[in-house]
């Protein structure tokens, strides 16, 4: 048996040091064994800028959660000769607080891991903005169905509104609104397109003029032009740090100024890129804008080439309408083809079958007129009918010897 002493002692060794609140400490814990690194391979991670790619973005991100706050530090420097007695996130959270700057090379790192997706994400939206403006200023069958819309529009407006030299692009899509009062799934959308289909065939291929207006309607510029501040921000940011480090006496394996000069490098080149498309995009934007009479430029761009977007697919549906309309009528008009050539041949059966039963009924005539016969005299009441039997049997055999009688003669002769 052990003796107090021991118990005491082995009491201490379990109990463990944390100046730390509890929920923090124990999400810290979580992220940590998620992480499955000692504290000593995340430090040299941290200071290798994580060549040999331990940390995960996520992950990095998360540890951006539990960087050492002022607070947390005085009270764990309190307690570093109890460093063996703290509890695992309080260890970990004091080991890292003795890495100089370990929240700027920690936003660094996660900056830089971060830059080539945030870069993906922003460019192909100032491309879309870019392309979307140059497209349609340019697109001559667009020019062509706007022209046709307003000469229709003035003459429905004739007396009225009409002799108009435009219109807001904003009342595009009041077209496919504006219903026929003999028939209501025919719009006015549907009769321009009938139109077309006559006298503008090529006007039908709009859509291959204007590829990026779908894409460019989801671009929300405001927001674009944020994210493209901030990454310009984030660059700033760990040039700062880099100046800093370059200045200071570094430990050995710290390699936060070869990784990190690299990186400015390419990235501050990349950007700069980027930053020349979004201003060509703005440029040609507010052209566009101009172009289709919207000269206040305050319309955002994900409402202008809505618009656009939105009349292009009510074309499209409108297209599909009518063709769907005339492979109904085809299909009606060879149904009825059909019944036509069906109700043609019963007709024709029936009056075959009526000739037919005509020469049936000239056969049986003799029997027919017997009993006619019968009716006359009464004799077909008689309670003994075989005398009508015998008779139309008697009668039978007297014309079958005469018919005999004539063939013989006929031979004979």
């Amino acid at each position: 048996m052990g003796s107090t002493e021991d118990l005491y002692l082995s009491s201490r060794k379990v109990k463990e040091l944390s100046v730390i609140d509890g929920r923090r400490a124990q999400n810290c814990v979580i992220l940590l064994s998620k992480l499955k690194l000692s504290n000593e391979e995340i430090r040299q991670a941290i200071l290798k800028m994580d060549e040999e790619e331990d940390l995960a973005k996520d992950m990095l991100e998360q540890l951006l959660k539990f960087v050492p706050e002022k607070s947390d530090i005085d009270l764990l420097e309190e307690h570093k000769h109890e460093i063996d007695r703290m509890a695992r996130a309080d260890r970990f959270l004091y080991e890292m607080s003795r890495i100089d700057h370990y929240q700027q090379r920690l936003q660094a790192l996660f900056f830089k891991k971060k830059f080539q997706e945030r870069l993906a994400e922003a460019k192909p939206k100032v491309e879309a903005i870019l392309l979307a403006s140059k497209e349609l200023t340019r697109s001559k069958h667009l020019k062509q169905l706007l022209e046709v819309v307003l000469a229709f529009g003035n003459y429905m407006n004739k007396g009225q509104r009409g002799n108009a030299y435009g219109f807001k692009v904003s009342s595009l899509n009041k077209i496919a609104d504006t219903k026929s009062s003999i028939d209501k799934n025919i719009t006015l959308l549907h009769y321009l397109i009938m139109i077309f289909e006559k006298n503008y065939i090529d006007i039908l291929d709009i859509q291959s003029e204007l590829q990026h207006l779908p894409e460019a309607a989801k671009v929300n510029l405001a927001e674009l032009e944020k994210e493209v501040n901030n990454i310009k921000t984030g660059l700033k940011a760990v040039e700062a740090e880099l100046d800093y480090q370059k200045r200071r006496v570094r430990e050995a394996g710290d390699r936060f100024v070869p990784v990190m000069s690299d990186f400015i490098t390419v990235a501050s080149f990349s950007f700069s890129e980027l930053e020349d498309l979004l201003s060509d995009a703005r440029d040609k934007y507010a052209k566009a804008l101009k172009h289709f009479g919207e000269s206040d430029g305050r319309m955002q761009p994900d409402e202008f080439f809505g618009i656009f977007d939105t009349f292009l697919q009510s074309f499209t549906e409108a297209k599909q309408d009518l063709e769907n309309m005339r492979k109904k009528k085809e299909e009606e008009e060879r149904r009825a083809r059909m019944e036509a050539m069906l109700k043609e041949q019963r007709e024709k059966e029936r009056r075959q079958k009526k000739a037919k039963g005509s020469s049936i009924s000239e056969e049986g005539g003799g029997e027919f007129d017997d009993l006619v016969s019968a009716l006359r005299s009464g004799e077909v009441f008689d309670k003994d009918l075989s005398k009508l039997k015998r008779n139309r049997k008697r009668s039978g055999n007297q014309s079958l010897e005469t018919s005999r009688e004539r063939a013989v003669t006929k031979l004979n002769y």
